[in-house]
């Protein structure tokens, strides 16, 4: 039996999603900017998927969604869009924490002349504020980008109280917040409590749609320049002929998290019965962000003196799927820079392992898992020069010697 407890890094595609795709794989398959009747309707029914999408993320008007490949696009398009259109102001704020898709377009803009911040995080893994507000400059900053929930520890930010903090120092600073994470996990309202945000993005493929779909929610009135150029499309604000399947897809999502919203106090319940299982079963096992509120659905631990691809190792020879962090960057050696980030011991960043799980979770692959992990942590100190296997505990590691 497959146990899949990686659903940060993508999710099966739920059946209500394949089914809303079939039409547009088949008779539907007309180019909605066409003028015949054939391809009006489809345009239509585009119109609703948006609809959709809006009427998930609490938005005053569709007009304010636009479909994208995915959440990488959307953020670059925040990033290189909101800078493109404000020229005069050229700092932006972000975090130490951010995923990939954030992080390295500042850098590319660092390199075109932009001043970024990088507010750091807590050992907790929360945000420091006073860091937070002492890095808001106004009249300079354009930009601040905070993500809602971290895609590693599943620690939440405070992002509504962030925004009322920048709107309140300066309202013409724009508030962006990658939602990648949390949507379908924790709910979102643009028109409630995130009313402060300018621009929200996400991606399908953590919510049970396929791989290739987004979307950039931008507050009517937020100025933006398009990222892709070569055609009308979105209103003008995206280039590229609509995937009509997949954003049928993706309103299915949004339709189907509404009642996933219902399952996550299960979710978190069973997460946090497997925290405290690990827990009493592994010595020396740090549970990251554990202080603070974060997604129901994930569990990121360090376990000292081992190294997460071991375990990983282990785990997948047992049918069970995890990472040790973001899947984006998996094929790099180093630590974890949200771990480095929180200040984790160092013989315990290495040792890494993050189980993240859906409302499709089932109570017998917690169990499974609950029982696997502690087998192969055992096993592989065993093997590390740094565990007495005799006594089970850490051996001192020696001084270095004086210079």
């Amino acid at each position: 039996m497959l146990i899949y407890a990686d659903n940060n890094a993508t999710t099966a595609v739920a059946p209500e999603a394949v089914e809303a795709m079939r039409p547009f794989l088949s008779d539907c398959y007309f180019n909605p900017s066409s003028m015949y009747d054939s391809a009006a309707d489809v345009a239509r029914r585009l119109a609703g998927f948006r609809a959709d999408v809006a009427h998930f993320l609490r938005a005053a008007s569709p007009a304010e969604v636009l479909f994208t490949s995915c959440a990488t696009e959307s953020n670059n398009t925040v990033l290189f869009g909101t800078s493109a259109a404000n020229p005069a102001r050229r700092h932006i704020v972000t975090t130490a924490v951010e995923h990939p898709a954030i992080l390295e377009p500042c850098r590319e803009l660092e390199r075109r002349g932009y001043a970024v911040t990088y507010v750091p995080v807590l050992p907790t893994g929360e945000l420091d504020r006073a860091a937070f507000v002492r890095a808001l400059r106004p009249g300079e900053t354009l930009l601040v980008s905070v993500m809602h929930a971290n895609n590693e520890t599943g620690v939440i930010f405070p992002v509504a109280d962030l925004a009322r903090i920048v709107k309140a120092t300066d309202p013409a600073i724009l508030f962006h917040t990658d939602a990648t994470q949390s949507a379908g996990k924790l709910p979102l309202d643009l028109s409630g409590e995130l009313s402060q945000v300018d621009l929200l993005s996400f991606s399908g493929h953590k919510m049970h749609a396929p791989k290739g779909v987004g979307a950039l929610y931008v507050r009517k009135g937020t100025p933006l320049r398009p990222f892709l150029l070569g055609g009308h499309q979105e209103s003008g604000r995206r280039a590229g002929t609509e995937n009509l399947p997949y954003a049928a897809a993706l309103a299915a999502a949004c339709q189907l998290a509404t009642k996933h919203l219902a399952e996550m106090p299960r979710v978190a319940a069973m997460r946090d019965d497997l925290q405290t299982r690990l827990q009493a079963a592994i010595p020396f096992l740090e549970v990251n962000g554990a202080t603070q509120p974060r997604t129901p659905n994930t569990l990121s631990l360090a376990c000292h003196f081992i190294e997460g691809e071991s375990i990983l190792y282990e785990l997948n020879e047992r049918g069970i799927c995890a990472s040790t962090g973001s899947a984006c960057s998996s094929g790099s050696l180093e630590p974890s820079h949200v771990l480095k980030a929180m200040a984790i011991p160092f013989t315990a960043m290495h040792g890494s392992l993050r189980l993240s799980f859906s409302a499709y979770t089932t109570q017998a692959e917690i169990d499974a898992l609950a029982n696997a992990i502690p087998a192969v942590v055992t096993s592989l100190r065993r093997l590390s020069p740094y565990w007495n296997e005799a006594t089970g505990t850490p051996r001192a590691v020696p001084a270095a010697p004086a210079p």
